[in-house]
C-alpha cells in the first residue's frame, strides 16, 4: 500500500511540474501585457512594478478590434452554423443509407480529410475568382466550410452508427413522418452531444485560421483579428508589449466560449464514454 502511494505521489509531483512547464509562456504572455518595453526587456518573467493598461487601449485602438472582431464572428457563426447543418444532413443521410454510392460518397468525405487544402490553393483562388467573391467574407465562409465539413460528416456519421437506434426513425415512420421531418424531429434533437462537440471544434478551426483570410481579402475593412495581429508585427523588430495585448484580445472570446461551452464538453465526453 505505501508502495502505491509513493507512485501515486511521484505521479502527482511529475504532473505539476509538466504543468507549470506548459504556464510558463501564458504567464510570460499575461504579464508583458502589463509592462512598458523598457520593463518587458529588464525583466522578461518579472512582475510588473505597475499595470500598463494603456497597452490594452492601445491594442484596441491600432488594430481597430470592433470592426475585425465583427468580422471574425461573422465568418465564424456562419460557417458553423452551414457546417452543423449540412454535415448533420450528409452524416445521417450516409449512416442510414447502405449502398456502394453511400460508401463511394462518405470515402469522398474522407479523403477530405486526409488531403490538406493548402494543396489546392491556386486552384481554390480560381474558383473564388471566377465566382466574383474575392475580398469578400462569403469565400471565407465557403472555403472554411468545405475545409471543415468533412471532419463533421465524419463525426455525424460515426455518432449516428453508433448511439441512435433505428427503432424510434421505424416508429416515426409508421405514424407518417417523411425523411425530413423524421430528421429534424427525431434524429437531431439527440446528436446534441456531437453537435457540441463540432461547433467546438469548427469555432476553435475557423476563428484561428490565416491563411483563408490572406487569400481571399485584400482591403483592411474586410480583416479578422490574426490579420491585424500580423501588421503589427515588425520586420526588423516587434514590440511585444503592442502584440501581446493583441494576441490577448484575439483570444479573449475563444477564452469566453469555451467557458461558455465547459458543461456541453464535458456531457460529450460522458456520453461518448457510456455509449462508446
Amino acid at each position: 500500500m505505501k508502495k502505491k502511494n509513493i507512485n501515486l505521489l511521484i505521479i502527482e509531483i511529475i504532473m505539476i511540474i509538466v504543468a507549470v512547464i506548459w504556464f510558463i509562456p501564458i504567464y510570460y504572455l499575461i504579464v508583458t501585457t502589463l509592462k512598458t518595453p523598457q520593463e518587458a526587456t529588464a525583466h522578461p518573467l518579472g512582475l510588473p512594478t505597475s499595470l500598463a493598461m494603456e497597452n490594452y487601449v492601445t491594442a484596441w485602438k491600432d488594430m481597430q478590434f470592433p470592426r475585425a472582431f465583427g468580422n471574425t464572428f461573422f465568418i465564424t457563426a456562419m460557417a458553423v452554423l452551414l457546417i452543423v447543418v449540412l454535415g448533420s444532413m450528409a452524416g445521417y443521410a450516409v449512416a442510414r443509407t447502405k449502398s456502394g454510392l453511400s460508401s463511394a460518397v462518405f470515402l469522398l468525405f474522407l479523403a477530405g480529410l486526409t488531403v490538406p487544402f493548402q494543396m489546392n490553393i491556386i486552384s481554390l483562388y480560381r474558383i473564388v475568382k471566377g465566382f466574383g467573391l474575392m475580398n469578400t467574407l462569403f469565400a471565407v465562409i465557403l472555403v472554411d466550410v468545405a475545409i471543415n465539413t468533412p471532419q463533421a460528416v465524419f463525426l455525424f456519421k460515426e455518432f449516428v452508427e453508433s448511439t441512435i437506434p433505428r427503432e424510434l426513425e421505424e416508429a416515426a415512420a409508421i405514424d407518417g413522418c417523411g425523411v425530413v421531418r423524421k430528421f429534424f424531429v427525431i434524429v437531431l434533437p439527440l446528436l446534441k452531444p456531437v453537435v457540441s462537440t463540432v461547433v467546438i471544434l469548427v469555432t476553435l478551426n475557423v476563428w484561428n485560421e490565416f491563411m483563408t483570410p490572406l487569400l481571399f481579402l485584400q482591403s483592411r475593412e474586410k480583416d479578422v483579428i490574426l490579420q491585424e495581429v500580423t501588421r503589427n508585427i515588425g520586420q526588423f523588430s516587434t514590440d511585444w508589449t503592442a502584440l501581446f495585448p493583441m494576441l490577448m484580445l484575439g483570444v479573449a472570446p475563444l477564452m469566453i466560449f469555451y467557458l461558455f461551452m465547459q458543461k456541453y464538453i464535458i456531457a460529450g465526453v460522458a456520453a461518448g464514454g457510456v455509449k462508446g
